[in-house]
């Protein structure tokens, strides 16, 4: 049974068990992981003059001519991306892959000056540049410097976790956010911590940061968004979104606080963190953009969505699957990406599709439901081939195995130089839609084999 991507490495296959029993339980948080598997779906782009340029899940990326709809180039990377590529500096983008590397194309031709080798895959998190340097996260937990010129490490930072999250330049600061929970501003010149806030779950921001009167906002899948201190990392004030958690930072326009959720609401703010107003989407809602006095947000349901300042819904555009994407503008037109494997240009006046690119494939990658989510639990008879009283691998309760002790593997798995034992272990795993144990295959809440017990 193929379901477009690895199955998950349990790391059972090293002695012999009898399995009793394993026990699913359906969970209702979304997990901040998502396993994606092959196609030409578009996730984010970017915006710069008459172009879009933007990568897929076929491995390329592509610039495109904003008028005509014209491909100009593309460029074949060595796995998926997710992110969105870099501004362009210097006559370059900058752009990161699940091939752990990231790249620096001439923007005029698509043609590779450099690559850089991280020690772990590279996300929805995308490089920043400023004065010179990119700025990037990998899932090898470190937070690098490097020159933009010539692909060079100036420094690198370490966190206690993997890197889904997109840096923040203020001042001679850089923010970043990691899996362990925490949210560092490090020292630009040095590559040393100033401070970290500590919030209560993983932290995933495609974008960076809003940075605004002295404060920096942060948001993570505790379900909060938080004003923190830049000074001293102090929380000056947090806003509770619904469940799921939130993975996009907010942006501000008139003096009003946008914040996009994975619980399906876009929310308004005051900058002290009072609720406005909020407008229900369909899905998970993350991306948004300012045009002409109108608000236009996309969703998980495939919808764009065009609200006025107050938060109505003026009118809205169907996509063929979900939009994660955060859309520009560009001569009264909306571009944005989508699961479907297109890239779309909208008329804002006529409201009506003006051109859309296909990629490479047609095929959309795997987008797990934003409340698809397992834990699992083995109990079994203790039968090893060499069962001894010092076996690693025996259970401290009699029969019991927690699937963490055998080190189950996210998409953010790491086997690379830089590969460090992390002091942030979770205590269970978490599933998205399809999971194997044993050889044993579930997906969504149907056992596709005989020996598991479901609970919700």
């Amino acid at each position: 049974m193929d379901f477009g991507f690895e199955s998950f490495d349990t790391g059972f296959s090293d002695f012999d068990v009898d399995v009793e029993e394993v026990v699913v339980k359906k969970t209702g948080k979304y997990d901040r992981i998502w396993r994606v598997g092959k196609g030409g779906s578009i996730c984010f782009h970017s915006h710069h003059d008459r172009y879009v340029y933007f990568g897929a899940m076929d491995c390329h990326v592509y610039k495109i001519d904003c008028v005509t709809g014209q491909e100009l180039w593309r460029f074949k990377a060595g796995d998926i991306i997710l992110g969105r590529p870099s501004e362009v500096h210097e006559g370059m983008i900058f752009f990161g892959s699940y091939d752990q590397n990231i790249y620096a194309l001439n923007f005029e031709t698509g043609k590779e000056i450099w690559r850089f080798k991280t020690g772990g895959k590279i996300g929805t998190n995308r490089p920043i540049v400023d004065k010179g340097i990119v700025y990037t996260g990998s899932q090898d937990g470190y937070l690098y410097a490097i020159e933009a010129a010539t692909g060079n490490e100036l420094w690198r930072f370490k966190t206690g976790d993997e890197i889904a999250c997109t840096p923040t330049s203020h001042g001679n600061m850089v923010f970043i956010g990691s899996f362990d929970s925490n949210f560092y501003c490090v020292d630009k010149r040095t590559g040393q911590e100033i401070w970290r806030y500590k919030t209560g779950d993983n932290i995933q921001m495609d974008e960076p940061a809003l940075v605004y009167n002295g404060m920096v906002f942060v948001t993570s899948f505790d379900n909060y968004l938080r004003a923190i201190n830049i000074e001293n990392g102090e929380e000056i004030w947090r806003f509770s979104t619904g469940k799921y958690g939130n993975t996009g930072g907010p942006h501000l326009w008139n003096g009003v606080i946008y914040q996009g959720s994975r619980d399906g609401f876009f929310y308004a703010l005051t900058p002290g963190g009072k609720e406005l107003w909020r407008f229900k989407c369909g899905g998970v809602t993350l991306g948004f953009g300012i045009l002409n006095n109108e608000i236009y947000i996309t969703s998980e349901d495939g919808f764009v969505y065009c609200l006025s300042p107050d938060g109505k819904e003026v009118w809205r555009f169907k996509a063929g699957e979900g939009v994660f994407d955060y859309p520009t503008f560009y001569d009264n037109k909306i571009y944005f990406g989508s699961w479907d494997c297109n890239f779309y240009c909208v008329d804002s006046i006529t409201r009506e599709e003006v051109w859309r690119f296909e990629t490479s494939s047609r095929v959309p990658a795997l987008a797990p439901a934003a409340k698809e989510l397992f834990k699992a639990e083995i109990k079994r008879r203790t039968n090893f081939e060499e069962a001894s009283s010092e076996d690693k691998y025996k259970s401290k309760k009699s029969n019991e195995i927690s699937l963490s002790d055998y080190h189950v593997k996210s998409e953010y798995a790491s086997t690379s130089e830089y590969k460090q034992k992390s002091d942030y272990d979770t205590s269970f795993v978490m599933f998205e839609n399809v999971m194997e144990v044993e050889g044993l295959w579930i997906s969504g809440s149907k056992v596709l084999t005989q020996n598991f017990q479901i609970s919700k």
